[in-house]
């Protein structure tokens, strides 16, 4: 049963979708092309689980040969070879395992490094519209638990089939050796055991792709909440977040209760299987024994090597109950592999052969977001050179945020075009545009490394000379200097350890090193108080000098001096032009410049000549 987070026309919407069912010859052929690197060792590892059934078998037949040969005859002089051709035999097979286990562990490993690489590849080429669709915690649980799910489905399980076969066959071709007729009766219960792994495999899988979604769910759930903690506790919304967190761990308690009561419910069955026929074996051997058609050796030998036999079958039957499992995680990869970018780069992209000069120019662009009927842009048009400033205003939902998208390309419009330097955005592959585009957002954004290494992510490969010299033109040197450790300072997850004011200025450097002839400022002042916001109006104006600025901005105040302010509302553009002319012919705008005008405390936002 789905955990509610919200109803909706009566309908109640789980927090994680399950994925769609695959077949187990589809997660084969989707998953085995990984394991390419470790392809080689494949051969070796095979030999280590051919050889150790082998080796195991001969060990057990000198017992034989120690009853037979050695206490009933009281021939003693033969015990010492027997005894040093066991210890041997179990040297033997103490290597064997040594390799096969490190051998294994390094093939599955490679293969891991191969598949999540490839994953988190994957992931990272997703258009932004994925991940506004999905939750975070469900998409990172799929990243490290899943797919080490899969690695046990394809190469750890497949291994252990391929052992658990060679067993069976070593085993049952000295039990044929030793007594055909007790062989065939010893194999009376297999059929039982491969019904009784067919009936449970379909629970099991059930259960498993039910826990699988409910891990992700918890994940999800975690992430969110713990990522908006400030949030939640400003709120005193503890006590809800845990009820909601606790019916989700809840549910995946209950998950996992169901598949664990099945396969401990199998287990015990195979066991009785097991036994039953183990015991018609043993009356059937004393029988032969006390006829004389059976050495005591033989019978010894012959109970050992079927309790030996029992194990492969028994492995078999449980390691398809595992497989169905395991495919259970494998459906969650395959689902997430299966997402293709809603923007991709063009078949040929056109490849500017000098640094472009910034002209960004909508033309006629009509957008809606993926799902939704409500159209985001209505028909918008207008340029923006380079050296001028244009800014976008208007009141939230008029289409302001969605116009960066575009021009960022997370998204392509529907109709119409987003142009630079006259080129149609999508004849350029997107690693060349967002080349050209340097991007001041809302939210700060600062990674969890040194001073250093958030002004050089701007330009990989900037020489500490330009890192200092972006610092110097953000005003972040004087505050960075005083960091323990400078520019090797590490400024903590979201750079915590850094004011409001500092992180804005961080991200101002990183944007002077990347030294792009666009500017997107997405609200570069909000949330700063009066003194932060004051600070980074002279480096904001560097920053801005001499590249094609577009400022979005609920603010009038502080884009007055902008060469070119363009009024949304509603997706459609119902104003263009300057400060003085929009407030001298456009109602709307004087409204809005009136409404900013009685707030206190702002600021101009200039661009020096």
């Amino acid at each position: 049963m789905a955990v509610d987070v919200g109803e909706h026309d009566g309908r109640r919407e789980p927090v994680v979708e399950a994925a769609p069912a695959v077949s187990l010859r589809r997660v084969f052929g989707r998953f085995w092309p990984y394991t390419r690197g470790g392809r080689r060792w494949l051969a070796l590892l095979l030999g280590f689980v051919l050889i150790g059934p082998v080796v195991d078998a001969a060990a057990i037949w000198l017992f034989k040969v120690v009853v037979d040969e050695v206490l009933v005859p009281r021939r003693l002089g033969l015990f010492l070879p027997v005894a040093l051709a066991y210890v041997g035999l179990t040297v033997l097979a103490a290597g064997l395992r040594f390799a096969d286990e490190t051998t294994s562990a390094w093939v599955g490993e490679r293969f891991l490094l191969a598949l999540r690489g490839d994953v988190f590849r994957h992931l990272q080429g997703l258009s932004l519209g994925f991940f506004e669709r999905r939750r975070l915690g469900d998409v990172l649980s799929r990243l490290t638990g899943d797919v080490e799910a899969v690695e046990t489905f394809l190469l750890s399980g497949v291994l252990d089939a391929v052992a658990y076969v060679a067993e069976l066959s070593v085993f049952l071709a000295v039990l044929f050796y030793l007594r055909w007729d007790l062989a065939l009766v010893a194999l009376v219960v297999a059929p039982l055991f491969w019904w009784t792994a067919r009936r449970f495999s379909v629970l099991v899988k059930a259960a498993a792709r039910e826990r699988r979604r409910r891990s992700g769910a918890v994940s999800a759930l975690a992430e969110e909440t713990l990522g908006h903690l400030a949030l939640v506790q400003a709120y005193n919304r503890q006590g809800w977040e845990q009820e909601r967190f606790g019916q989700e761990n809840l549910a995946r308690f209950r998950a996992t209760m169901t598949a664990t009561r099945l396969r401990a419910l199998f287990a015990p069955i195979v066991e009785l299987l097991e036994l039953a026929g183990a015991l018609i074996v043993l009356g059937l051997g004393a029988w032969e024994l006390a006829h004389g058609r059976l050495t005591l050796g033989e019978l010894l030998v012959f109970v050992a090597l079927l309790g030996r036999l029992y194990g492969p079958i028994r492995g078999i039957s449980r390691l398809s109950n595992g497989f169905y499992s395991a495919s259970a995680a494998a459906e969650r990869i395959i689902e997430l592999l299966d997402q293709r970018p809603q923007v991709v780069d063009p078949p040929v992209p056109l490849r500017p052969a000098l640094r472009l000069r910034g002209s960004v120019t909508f033309d006629g662009v009509w957008f809606r977001y993926p799902g939704s009927t409500r159209v985001a842009l209505f028909d918008v048009s207008f340029r923006a050179e380079p050296g001028e400033t244009v800014a976008l205003v208007g009141p939230s939902g008029a289409g302001k945020s969605t116009v960066a998208k575009l021009l960022l390309r997370f998204y392509d419009p529907e109709r119409g075009a987003v142009r630079l330097d006259g080129i149609d955005l999508r004849e350029l592959a997107l690693a060349d545009l967002r080349e050209n585009i340097a991007v001041l957002l809302q939210e700060t954004l600062v990674i969890h490394g040194t001073v250093r290494e958030n002004i050089a992510y701007g330009r990989p490969g900037a020489t500490d000379a330009q890192i200092v010299a972006a610092a110097r033109a953000a005003d972040a040197d004087e505050f960075v200097r005083r960091l323990p450790e400078g520019y090797d300072t590490v400024v903590g997850q979201h750079g915590r350890l850094l004011s409001g004011g500092q992180r804005q200025r961080l991200a101002i450097a990183r944007a002077m090193v990347r030294d792009a002839p666009v500017l997107l400022l997405d609200e570069p002042t909000t949330g700063l108080d009066a003194e932060s916001g004051r600070r980074i109006l002279e480096p904001l104006g560097r920053l801005m000098y001499g590249r094609t600025t577009i400022i979005i901005s609920h603010n009038l105040l502080t884009i007055r001096a902008a060469d070119r302010i363009v009024l949304l509302r509603e997706g459609c553009v119902v104003g263009s032009g300057t400060h003085a002319q929009l407030l001298a012919c456009n109602d709307g705008y004087a409204r809005l410049d009136r409404l900013h005008a009685a707030a206190p405390g702002r600021r101009r936002l200039e661009v020096p000549g």
